[in-house]
Parts: structure tokens; sequence; C-alpha cells
């Protein structure tokens, strides 16, 4: 059993209802759910003031819970990074303390990891993945459950057909990524983690793809994209095309990266806005090897 402490240091929670049935959930998988006092303020699209989503990310930290899990993301974060304690949080992390979430969370993470070089959780938000409608997905939970026991040592998926490989291919290196806007709007600030030779993970939701063209130029402009020895292109989601498009999508801007980058650049990685989501490790040194269809990233136990 774990202890969870819940907060919202993002966006506001729009409904309390979805919050409730998630802590049910983890609640019958076994696990103590603490709910931050401020869970559910709110002050325009924000869980509270900048003061107040500060607050509950230090009560977070020096909880002395498990797991710190988000509600959701959205907007607000990166309003925060110059101010929050990075020390309080190694210090919880040093302990045995994991940070997840995502979306949003994304710029928290990154900071921690060039402020700390400690290691947080991209994967689940309460709300969003635990208290849906319908039942949580299955791998998502079977993840998660790895990291809430100590378990989780690594994950794999299959690449499309068309990315099939016949040579083996191997790396090592920093596991980091996100969200791709929240990367991109974080490019040449204190808060940017140095990755050189590392293995970045990208996603985002309701960005059509030129926007999501123009933010890896600018990370391409930066030097970072071609500073990594992979790119794992995970999912991509909620956009609409438009009829002048006339063909450009997704794939198009992908074919495109991988004219920019010598390093592969990988799709399919189960994770981002969508309820089959992995949970991986940010910050941390990994081994990633594909062949055929198969690929796999491997950390290895953290506790």
């Amino acid at each position: 059993m774990s202890h969870i402490y819940v907060y919202s240091p993002s966006s506001a929670v729009p409904d309390r209802s979805v919050i409730q049935r998630g802590v049910k959930r983890l609640e019958a998988l076994g696990h103590e759910v603490e709910l931050d006092k401020a869970v559910f303020a709110r002050k325009m699209r924000f869980a509270g003031d900048d003061e107040i989503r500060l607050a509950a990310i230090h009560r977070a930290a020096e909880s002395g819970a498990d797991i710190a899990l988000i509600t959701r993301g959205g907007y607000g974060l990166t309003r925060l990074l110059p101010d929050i304690r990075y020390k309080v949080l190694a210090k919880a992390i040093d302990r045995g303390m994991s940070f997840v979430g995502h979306s949003d969370f994304t710029a928290l993470q990154c900071a921690v990891m060039a402020q700390t070089g400690r290691v947080t959780w991209s994967g689940p938000a309460l709300g969003e993945d635990f208290g849906g409608e319908g039942e949580p997905d299955d791998i998502m939970q079977a993840c998660f459950e790895d990291l809430a026991s100590g378990q989780g040592e690594g994950a794999g998926w299959q690449l499309p057909r068309a990315e099939s490989r016949e040579r083996a291919f191997e790396a090592k290196g920093l596991l980091w990524g996100g969200n791709l806007a929240m990367i991109a709007a974080l490019a040449g600030t204190p808060w940017f983690p140095k990755a050189k030779g590392g293995i970045l993970y990208l996603e985002d939701v309701g960005e059509h793809p030129y926007r999501v063209e123009r933010m890896l130029t600018q990370l391409l402009y930066a030097g970072v994209l071609q500073q990594q020895k992979a790119i794992l292109i995970g999912q991509f989601t909620n956009y609409r095309l438009a009829p002048h498009d006339r063909g450009f999508e997704l794939k198009t801007v992908v074919q495109w990266l991988r004219a920019q980058v010598k390093a592969p650049v990988f799709t399919g990685l189960p994770f981002g806005h969508v309820p089959t989501k992995l949970v991986l490790p940010v910050g941390a040194k990994v081994e990633m090897a594909a062949e055929g269809r198969d690929a796999i990233v491997v950390w290895g136990h953290r506790h």
C-alpha cells in the first residue's frame, strides 16, 4: 500500500466528482489517499492564486507520502518555476517520494531535472486517468501499480509496421521529455534540462501539425534535437486538419523531423493525453533497444 498525496498545481478542478471517483478507485487498490487542503481551490482558470498553488507543491513534498499525484494539468506551473524551493523537492525525492503527472506538469519535471538532477515520473493524473466515468485503462493502471510497489523497471511498445527495423538499435542516455509545448516554452531558460546524448520523448494535445512542427523547429534551431540519441514520438491528439492543409499532416512533420536529425525518430509511444499511457522516469539513465517492431526502454528498479 502506498500513501498518495493529491494536489492541484495547475488548472482548477472543474468537477469534484471526478476527483472523488479517482480517490475511491485508488483506495480500492489498497492505497491511502490524502487530499491537499487547496485541491479544489479556484482563482480564474487556476487552482488558486500562485501563492496557493506554490504552497500546495511544497506541502506535497513535505507530506511524507510515497507518491505526489496531480489532480490535472492545464496551465499554470511555468508561472511558479522561479519560486519553487527545489531543495525541498530534492529531499523528498531522496527520501523515496515519486512526483507523478503529465501535461502542464512537464514544466515542473523539466525544472526539477535542470535544478537538481532528480528523477520525476511522467504518468497519470488523478482526474483524467482514475476519475473518469469508465474504468481506468489496464496498462496505465498496471504501470502505476508497478511504480507504487517499486517493481517497475522498463516499458515496451510496438512500432508501426512501416518502422520495422531489420538492424537492431541500441542506445544509453538520460530519458526526458513530456509535453512538447511545455518543453519548447522552457528552451533558453534556467529550467530547461541539459540532456546532451539523451533520449527525448514528446506528446501534445490540441496542437495542429504545423504548430507541432514550429515547436520542433524551435528545439532544432536551439540545438536541442541534434544532441539526442533518439527521439520518441508519443500521442498527438485532438487536433483538426483544415482543407487548405492539402495533405500536410502529422506524418508529414515526422518525415520532416527525420530529415533534420541523424538520431532515429520512433513513433507509436503509448504516452500522452490518451487513456493508455506508460509511466516513464524523467531524468533517469536508461537503455533503449529496438528491433523488428519491438521497442523497449529499461531503467531497472528505482527503490
